[in-house]
């Protein structure tokens, strides 16, 4: 367990938080009366989330809505000795399940895919009552039982056979010009996860005139259970920790976002305490209202504000090392995301061109709360994303 740093510091953040970011009581239906789509922060999860019946969503019919829709439910779990990422993701025209495991050890990557027809991914339609995401092929599986308005939720899968591993880059050579190093492995877990703060629920406006929702809710749990990695038994215990991200939007036909989180538990001011934070960027029309940042403190939230992301050099130009710097404009955010591993899920077809890199490594700098408590990250793990899309 990682001690961090802790330091009251005196000014009042809140300030900073536009008032559109304070959640509201959640209606029915994401879907309004008038065909539109409901924006704003919320306090708890949508009893009905209908985006396929909003109108107008995109610049094609209505009847293109199914195509246009992205869905997907991810997670990210700390354990000690790694970080697995576990996604299932329905983009319409196709949908994937992939397992990602980083070793904080080696800085390897382990990396299982399977590619299938939209069809055969089961998206979950809400999160609560036990509403289940699922999807099988040949070579594994993965599975959400979403309990979210118990606070609870339980993910088990698993992957095995051929494998992309990423090694650390000696050579120094463009990650694109490594050769293809298929190994094999076998990846099995089954975890329950408990909620530990409250959640991250937003719907942000992607359009000035079309109801173009991104949806998304992230979530802060501590995690039992064990996962199996290439035969090496791990079990989770008190300080393994995951955030899980359900999300559902209309992207544009260009799109970009960068993402980076961190979670675990900590001795912060001489107590062990939970924290976590998600910072992302992506095509709000308006950063200062509709964002999803947010620190998740052991029973608590803190919203953050607007950040940037400064890539040196580009991620796809990544050798062995690069550095992403993550800053707002109030003094709240000043991060250094130090990136030793990258993963490229590159889909490059005649409609769609998908340009995604999923990177882990190590934070230093900080994040200050809304009371201006300012807690020292530096050393904690740092799971991102940078992902470029045309379709």
């Amino acid at each position: 367990m990682q001690h961090l740093n802790f330091a009251p510091i005196r000014g009042e953040y809140s300030k900073y938080i536009h008032e559109t970011r304070r959640a509201i009581k959640t209606p029915d239906n994401v879907l309004k009366p008038d065909g539109t789509c409901a924006f704003g922060t919320f306090e708890t999860e949508f009893p009905k989330m209908d985006f396929l019946k909003i109108n107008g969503p995109t610049s094609l019919p209505n009847a293109f809505n199914r195509l246009k829709l992205t869905l997907w439910e991810a997670t990210e779990i700390h354990l000690e000795q790694g970080v697995l990422l576990a996604a299932l993701c329905d983009m319409g025209f196709f949908s994937i399940m992939f397992h990602i495991f980083y070793d904080k050890r080696t800085h390897q990557t382990f990396c299982w895919d399977s590619r299938m027809s939209s069809k055969k991914a089961l998206i979950a339609p809400t999160l609560i009552n036990g509403d289940m995401a699922y999807a099988e092929t040949p070579n594994g599986f993965i599975k959400y039982i979403n309990t979210f308005n118990e606070g609870r939720a339980e993910l088990s899968g698993c992957h095995k056979g051929k494998c992309l591993i990423t090694v650390p880059n000696k050579e120094k050579t463009a990650v694109k010009a490594i050769p293809d190093n298929r190994g094999t492995g076998s990846l099995e877990y089954d975890l329950q996860l408990t909620r530990l703060s409250g959640p991250s629920i937003v719907s942000i406006p992607f359009s000035e005139t079309r109801p173009r929702p991104l949806y998304s809710q992230k979530d802060f749990f501590q995690v039992s259970g064990k996962l199996t990695i290439n035969g090496e038994e791990i079990l989770c215990d008190e300080n393994t920790t995951a955030v899980i991200d359900d999300h559902r939007g209309y992207y544009p036909r260009r799109a970009h976002y960068d993402w980076v989180t961190t979670m675990g538990r900590y001795e912060i001011n001489g107590e062990k305490k939970y924290l976590a934070f998600n910072l992302t960027r992506n095509q709000s029309i308006d950063q200062e209202q509709y964002n999803e940042n947010i620190l998740w403190l052991e029973g608590a939230t803190s919203l953050l504000p607007p950040v940037t992301f400064t890539r040196t050099p580009e991620t796809k130009d990544f050798r062995d090392y690069a550095e992403c710097l993550v800053k707002d404009e109030y003094g709240m955010v000043n991060l250094k995301y130090k990136i030793y591993s990258l993963h490229p899920m590159i889909t490059h077809a005649l409609l769609v061109n998908i340009d995604y890199y999923i990177t882990f490594g190590e934070l230093e700098g900080f994040v200050l709360d809304e009371a201006g408590n300012q807690y020292d990250l530096t050393g904690c793990v740092g799971i991102g994303e940078d992902k470029t899309l045309l379709f």
